[in-house]
């Protein structure tokens, strides 16, 4: 048996197949055994999970993060430009101010409501019902466009190269799977397959990262790092792509990420993405009937900081093996047609026969349970803030069921735009420029909503419309114009290139300075939020007295090694 083959043999489909089979088997029991414990469905249970400790959040925050679009994209990014997408991977330190400054406001708007509360619930609270409806509203949208459209073409394009499936064999293969596993496994199995997952991910993208450096430099892994660097620091006509920042107009990649722009546009995104996205902020939220304040917020906060360590690994595992296979192909030592394939070959390349089958367990689960806490963020939306409100009343296993017919509605509809994603240029271009378009609207409100007790309910409401039709409006002209570099003909279009054809990233963060000043003035015409309102972000001398009591000397080491981390990675690649 050849130990090295360079492409999956019956061992590797042995051992995946018996793997794969008992990370059935042991979500399966999870769920089953918790249904028992429960007596019956619960849809708080089945929507939200019951309070995990530290660790399982740190991981499954993780797990919800890594997704094919990391496999497939970002490693496709490492090959062809180098660390430049890394700004929105090295977020640790983003992942932090969710568990310190969020979640405290969360939490108190749990005790004053009573129960578990989504994003729309907080908004509904703070502005208006219409404002946590848009909300609902922008993030399924957000979820259809950029996460379930963009899971099932780079989980086809990433099987088609590992195991030469055809394309959409394994989109829609991966897509079913998953919503199998969503419908009957809910909350309590996305967690469960976290766990499963997550350790099998980084130790197997670990092996790919150090056996590829060992076969880059000849079995010395320091060699094969001066390598790597070596061949990317001549790319891009010279400037090379082992940087972050691309200060001059001259650089081949200034146009992508244009100097500081950048570092300011990949935060506002991460702001809204790692404290106010429903599918992150739930993985915090859970908690066990009874449960104490301190011990809710301790856990969360805890889990944010494990995460935090977790978000460091993926520019390691993903990023940088893309940039050891385009030197690997550069020294002739593969074969890499196509840059997205980047990770997918060098599984097949630097693993040995049996670790293949191993490893693409850990990458198999990803790729489930990412897209499966979409698909039960999905649900929650729906279910908590669209139908229960209009069909009160029902019965614990009504509202599973309805849960369960909107993922398969959210299935449905992002199939239906693939086809337009799939026009709109590379994966990880499309997904921060859609993503770039909704996120300044958010960051806005749920800012300015916390921070400042003086913004009207209004102004609230008002932002998230404008900012979600503007949004909305340019990526229509991305579609007509092909993301601006088209030539539009015509009076409309001169008049209209600074909308159509300014820089993604710069039309992100002016797109926030406009809308901040947007609910300023709306604030100043408009009546002021009640007392109820403002008190559903002010703390009381108990609820400080409890914030306090929560962390501990521990929780601000962790804080400052996640946050010295990111610095270190910044520095390394400035």
């Amino acid at each position: 048996m050849n130990w090295f083959s360079q492409e999956f043999i019956w061992l590797d489909w042995a051992v995946l197949t018996l793997g794969l089979l008992g990370v059935i088997w042991i979500v399966w029991r999870t769920v089953v055994e918790d249904k028992k414990a429960q007596q019956g469905e619960d849809s708080s249970a089945y929507l939200f999970g019951k309070g995990e400790p530290w660790y399982v959040i740190g991981m499954a925050i993780f797990a919800a993060n890594i997704g094919s679009e990391h496999l497939v994209g970002l490693a496709g990014t490492g090959a062809k430009s180098g660390v430049g997408m890394a700004h929105w991977e090295m977020q640790g330190w983003m992942i932090l101010i969710l568990g310190w400054l969020f979640v405290p406001f969360y939490q108190l708007l749990i005790n004053k409501m009573g129960k578990i509360i989504t994003m729309p619930d907080f908004l509904k609270f703070r502005y208006t019902k219409a404002t946590g409806s848009w909300l609902s509203i922008i993030t399924l949208v957000a979820y259809v466009l950029t996460k379930v459209s963009v899971t099932a073409l780079t989980g086809g394009v990433f099987f088609k190269y590992l195991w030469g499936l055809n394309f959409w064999v394994g989109a829609v293969g991966l897509i079913l799977v998953t919503c199998v596993f969503t419908v009957f496994g809910g909350m309590k199995g996305v967690m469960k397959l976290s766990t499963i997952q997550t350790p099998i991910l980084i130790i197997g993208s670990f092996m790919v990262l150090f056996l590829g450096l060992s076969a880059l430099g000849g079995g010395n892994i320091a060699h094969g790092w001066t390598s790597m660097m070596d061949y990317c620091s001549q790319l891009n006509n010279g400037y090379g792509t082992t940087h972050m920042f691309h200060w001059e107009e001259g650089d081949g990649m200034y146009r992508d990420y244009p100097g500081f722009v950048v570092f300011l546009g990949a935060s506002i995104i991460g702001f809204w993405y790692w404290c106010t996205d429903q599918h992150i902020v739930q993985r915090v939220l859970g908690q066990t009937p009874g449960e104490d304040n301190k011990a809710v917020i301790a856990r969360a906060r805890r889990g944010t900081i494990a995460a935090g360590f977790f978000k460091i690994l993926p520019c390691f595992m993903f990023l940088i093996p893309g940039m050891i296979c385009a030197a690997m192909a550069e020294k002739g030592m593969l074969v890499l047609d196509d840059t997205d394939s980047a990770f997918a070959i060098m599984v097949k390349t630097v693993l040995p026969a049996g670790v293949k089958g191993i490893v693409t367990i850990g990458f198999v689960c990803a790729l489930v349970a990412s897209l499966a806490a979409f698909f039960n963020s999905c649900a929650t939306l729906f279910t908590e803030d669209f139908y229960k409100p209009l069909k009160a009343g029902m019965t614990e296993e009504h509202y599973v069921f309805v849960g369960r017919v909107a993922t398969v509605v959210v299935v449905i509809l992002g199939f239906a735009w693939l086809p337009i994603m799939m026009s709109l240029g590379s994966l990880y271009d499309y997904l921060q420029g859609i993503q770039s378009l909704l996120a300044p609207a958010m960051v806005a409100v749920f800012a300015m909503g916390i921070f400042c007790k003086w913004v009207t309910p209004k102004a609230g409401e008002y932002t998230m419309i404008v900012g979600f039709v503007i949004g909305m409006v340019r990526l229509v002209t991305n579609v007509i114009t092909d993301t601006g570099k088209a030539e539009m003909n015509g009076a409309f279009w001169d008049y209209t290139a600074w909308f159509w054809q300014t820089n993604w990233l710069v039309f992100e963060c002016w797109l926030l300075v406009f809308l901040l000043a947007f609910m300023c003035i709306v604030s100043a015409v408009t009546p002021k939020p009640s007392q109820e309102q403002v008190d559903a972000i002010t703390f009381t001398g108990d609820f400080k007295k409890t914030i306090r009591e929560s962390y501990n000397i521990w929780d601000f080491v962790g804080t400052l090694l996640v946050i010295g981390l990111c610095a270190t990675f910044y520095w390394y690649f400035w």
